[in-house]
C-alpha cells in the first residue's frame, strides 16, 4: 500500500525523486532510531554495509521505475522472481525445478502470452528489482552477522539515500522541498521503511521464520489488491490467475527449502520474501557450499 501511496505522488516529482525522498527520510528515521555505532567495525564490515544499502537502493529504485510503467500486482508479481530463483538455486532439489516451472507459468500468463499488455520497460525494471532484492536477501544476512540489531539495516539505508540523492535532485529539482511534498514524503517512508521493517521484526519473534515466509509470499495478491483500491488498476482474469501461480510457486519454494534442513536454520533465509534481518540482529548459520 505504501508503494501504491508513491505512485500517487509520482506527478509531484517523479518516480526517481519520490524514491530518493523516501529513502531519505527512511534513513533519517532509522538513524534516530536505532542510533547505530559508527565506530569499532573493520574496513570488511562497511564493505559490506555498502552492498547492502546498494541492494536496498538499487531495489527501490528499479521498482519505483517500474510501477511507472506498469500495474503494482504485476510488478510485484515480477519482482518476486528474484527471490524466488535464489530459493531454487540454494534449495538444489527437484522439486525446487517444479515450482520454478510454475512460476514461469504464470510469469507466460501475467502477459497473456507475450507481454502484449505490459510496457516492457516497466517489466525489465521490475525484473531488475527482483535481482536486487535477492542481493538484498544475501547483503541482510551478512550485514546482520556483523552488526547488532537493526544498526546494519539503518547504516545500509544511508548508503542507499547518499547514492539515490543526486540521482533524484538532478531529476526533480526543487521539487522535492515543497512543504506540501515533504510531509507526504514523511508519511511514504513511514508507510513503506518504518512500519512495515518493524511490523516485520515483531512478526519473526512470535512467528517461526518459515510462517513467516510463507505469509510474506503473498506479497504479489496483496499488491494487486492495493493497486485495484489505492490506483483503480483492474486486472483480467488470466493475471489474477498468473499471481497466484506465482504465489503458489513461492510458498512451494519456501516449504521445500525448509523440508531440505533441520534443526534451527530459518528456511526464511533462503525464502522469496525475507526483506529485514533476524529478530536478534544475528544472521543464521548458512551453507555456502
Amino acid at each position: 500500500f505504501g508503494s501504491a501511496v508513491a505512485a500517487l505522488l509520482f506527478p509531484r516529482a517523479g518516480a526517481l525523486g519520490i524514491v530518493t525522498l523516501r529513502l531519505v527520510l527512511s534513513a533519517g528515521l532509522l538513524l534516530v532510531v536505532c542510533r547505530p555505532r559508527v565506530r569499532g567495525y573493520a574496513r570488511a564490515d562497511w564493505a559490506v554495509v555498502c552492498g547492502f544499502g546498494i541492494a536496498l537502493g538499487g531495489m527501490n529504485t528499479l521498482f519505483y521505475q517500474a510501477i511507472e510503467r506498469i500495474p503494482l500486482g504485476p510488478a510485484v508479481t515480477l519482482e518476486v522472481l528474484g527471490p524466488l530463483a535464489l530459493s531454487v538455486f540454494t534449495s538444489r532439489r527437484l522439486a525446487s525445478l517444479l515450482w520454478a516451472a510454475l512460476a514461469l507459468a504464470g510469469v507466460f500468463l501475467l502477459g497473456e502470452g507475450g507481454f502484449g499488455q505490459l510496457n516492457l520497460g516497466g517489466v525489465a525494471f521490475a525484473l531488475g528489482a527482483g535481482a536486487m532484492w535477492a542481493a538484498y536477501i544475501l547483503m541482510s544476512a551478512r550485514a546482520g552477522a556483523r552488526f547488532p540489531k537493526a544498526d546494519g539495516l539503518a547504516l545500509a539505508m544511508s548508503v542507499a539515500a547518499l547514492v539515490s540523492l543526486p540521482i533524484g535532485v538532478a531529476s526533480a529539482g526543487s521539487a522535492l522541498v515543497v512543504p506540501s511534498t515533504l510531509a507526504l514524503g514523511l508519511a511514504l517512508a513511514a508507510m513503506s521503511s518504518g512500519l512495515p521493517y518493524s511490523l516485520e521484526l515483531f512478526a519473526l519473534r512470535r512467528l517461526p521464520a518459515p510462517t513467516f515466509a510463507v505469509l510474506m509470499s503473498l506479497a504479489p495478491a496483496i499488491a494487486a489488491i492495493a493497486g485495484l483500491l489505492v490506483l483503480g488498476q483492474e486486472l483480467a482474469a488470466t493475471q489474477w490467475l498468473a499471481i497466484a501461480l506465482v504465489v503458489t510457486a513461492s510458498i512451494g519454494a519456501v516449504r521445500t527449502g525448509q523440508a531440505r534442513r533441520t534443526g534451527p536454520v530459518a528456511a526464511a533465509e533462503v525464502g522469496p520474501v525475507e526483506r529485514t534481518e533476524p529478530a536478534d540482529g544475528r544472521a543464521p548459520a548458512r551453507d555456502e557450499g
